[in-house]
């Protein structure tokens, strides 16, 4: 093999597939190989071969099998498919959670404690699997959620159940950004925009087909089947990943891993996450906002925020989100368009079968159905926005439409109330649906385009932070927002007639555990009040989350664009490549 520029496929420097060079590294010859490719685009990859003595190579790498490809995507794609599953699998069953558990302050924690722990977790998980590789970390993510899902079927309490979620959702974290990061790992840039999209559209369907299996579950046998069906899926997963992913592995030894942990950083960003959300979740139905335990709560919580930047910045040796990724403008950019597309996405899948069910008076299995337009709307909108990325290298058009989009459908359920048609129904979650199907990926690709191959994995994971944390921050705030705009409606119901039996059950934060009252209230005139305060305090969120959204308007334009490479080397993982990093980051430091 020749040795010129062509041959070799030299990347550019500053992008996620820029090859590893050091003077102190062993000595690689890179080639360019065919890869299978099931899709029959044909795609390349960038493969490492260690060179022997006088510079030749030892061995060609193996050409990966269609079959093999086939499994490899097939258990990632469940993978992520069953984590994203179980954030709306329960949407339309938690009324009925919360009755038989006996918890209406639940409502908001069954979704909350889910989603909290899976942001918490994420960057926790890849930085692990930088130490002691993708295969091994990402089985006992695939494990866990296996276990934690029996905790959650077999629940005899809300405590339990909770419990068992918040399990569940530290597993789905680490199966969300490692998913994310091997298909990185495997794919260039240009080509890995393609199977992102695919991804995109597992997790669409899986937002579609969650609520309607949550919902079909709850009214034909139980909700506990919301939680059964992730055993043969995981399970199978777990198999397929276990035979075919063939990927990097450092064989670090257990001790020099636990050494290697950012324990800092991991303890700070849990308790920052922890006390936050449960203060905020306290502030105005638990307890007043003046309450010490939420005022003490929100305030450590936030300086635990502080003291992680400081943990990440001088104190972590390998820190879990190196800081250096926020040095670009544009990187800031992308990861606040991330943030503000995930807190407003995750609000209509998971509030609308709220307004369905109580507005609409809607069965369940009729909710999820409701909600379908939104959930199919994203789905094709991920493969589609995947493949003009793939022939078009351009991403960053579809970053600005998506998010006015977004802000334009959002702006439109403000108008929702008792009255609403199903045609207008319908129409303002396909524009909704548009905008969030258009921006799952392009803002991972946008910031994988700017930082190293070394910080691929880190940038993947942070960006999985901040949309993990904005939809945790989501769901709390929505239900803090919805459950005080009811407080404010009890008054006028009781002023209205409406009995005290009822508007008891509608105060606090009971008023979404018991959306079910609304179709025995026997009245039409109370019936239509009830109805009118649910589709007011649903108003308030909405309004909430279209502000949010033209956050992520104003942000867009900073993005920069920057061309995809069709040149890959897949990642190596470990100990040693985790100190040449930072030894090279020293050295680039020095220098400037």
């Amino acid at each position: 093999m020749g040795n010129s520029q062509d041959d070799i496929g030299i990347s550019k420097a500053n992008s996620c597939d820029a090859p590893i060079t050091s003077e102190a590294a062993p000595a690689y010859q890179s080639i360019t190989v065919p890869m299978a490719d099931i899709t029959g685009i044909g795609a390349t990859e960038i493969e490492m071969i260690p060179l022997g003595e006088g510079g030749t190579p030892t061995e060609r790498p193996k050409e990966r099998s269609k079959f093999r490809m086939l499994a490899i995507l097939t258990a990632l794609f469940l993978s992520l498919f069953v984590a994203a599953l179980d954030q709306t699998i329960v949407a339309t069953a938690i009324p009925t959670i919360s009755a038989q558990l006996h918890s209406a302050s639940g409502y908001t924690w069954i979704g909350g404690a889910y989603l909290l722990a899976n942001a918490a977790a994420a960057p926790i998980w890849a930085k692990l699997s930088d130490i002691w590789g993708r295969k091994p970390i990402l089985l006992s993510a695939v494990a866990t959620f296996f276990a934690s899902s029996i905790i959650c079927a077999t629940a005899k309490s809300m405590r339990m159940l909770i419990v068992g979620r918040s399990l569940q959702g530290a597993a789905g974290g680490g199966l969300i950004q490692l998913v994310n990061i091997v298909l990185s790992d495997l794919f260039s840039m240009r080509s890995r925009s393609l199977y992102l999209g695919l991804l995109e559209m597992m997790w669409a369907l899986a937002g579609g087909i969650g609520p309607i299996l949550g919902g079909a579950f709850t009214e034909l046998v139980s909700w506990r089947w919301s939680f059964w069906i992730n055993l043969p899926v995981s399970g199978s997963t777990f198999l397929l990943l276990l035979f075919f992913l063939d990927v990097h592995n450092p064989r670090t030894k257990v001790k020099e891993g636990i050494k290697a942990i950012d324990w800092f950083g991991s303890i700070s960003i849990l308790a920052f996450m922890l006390m936050l959300l449960i203060g905020l979740n306290f502030g105005g139905v638990t307890f007043p906002w003046d309450s010490p335990k939420v005022i003490c709560l929100v305030v450590i919580g936030a300086l635990m925020s502080i003291f992680f930047i400081y943990s990440e910045k001088k104190l972590a040796r390998f820190p879990l989100m190196p800081l250096r990724l926020f040095h670009h403008r544009s990187n800031v950019a992308s990861l606040l368009v991330c943030s503000a597309q995930g807190f407003v996405f995750i609000a209509g899948e998971y509030y609308l079968p709220l307004y369905f069910q109580s507005v609409k008076e809607a069965s369940p299995l009729r909710s999820g159905v409701l909600i379908l337009p939104i959930t199919i709307t994203e789905a094709l909108m991920g493969i589609t926005v995947g493949l003009l990325i793939h022939r078009t290298g351009r991403y960053f058009e579809l970053i600005w439409i998506g998010m006015i989009l977004l802000t334009i459908g959002n702006g439109l359920y403000i108008h929702f109330n008792a009255t609403t048609s199903i045609a207008e129904i319908v129409g303002f979650q396909l524009i909704a649906g548009i905008g969030a199907g258009m921006l799952f990926e392009p803002p991972l690709i946008a910031l994988q385009a700017l930082v190293s191959q070394d910080d691929c994995a880190a940038a993947t994971a942070t960006l999985g932070f901040v949309r993990n944390l904005s939809t945790s921050l989501s769901i709390v705030i929505g239900g803090v927002v919805f459950q005080n705009s009811m407080n404010i409606q009890v008054p006028k119901l009781e002023a209205a007639g409406v009995p005290s039996n009822i508007t008891h059950e509608l105060s606090g934060g009971d008023a979404a555990a018991n959306v079910m009252l609304v179709r025995n209230i026997s009245g039409p005139a109370h019936k239509m009040a009830v109805k009118e305060a649910f589709a007011w305090s649903l108003r308030n969120m909405w309004i909430l989350y279209t502000c949010v959204a033209a956050i992520g308007c104003i942000a867009s334009p900073f993005i920069v664009k920057q061309a995809l490479s069709d040149e890959h080397q897949e990642t190596t993982t470990g100990i040693k490549m985790e100190m040449e990093v930072k030894r090279k980051i020293g050295t680039a430091d020095v220098g400037t």
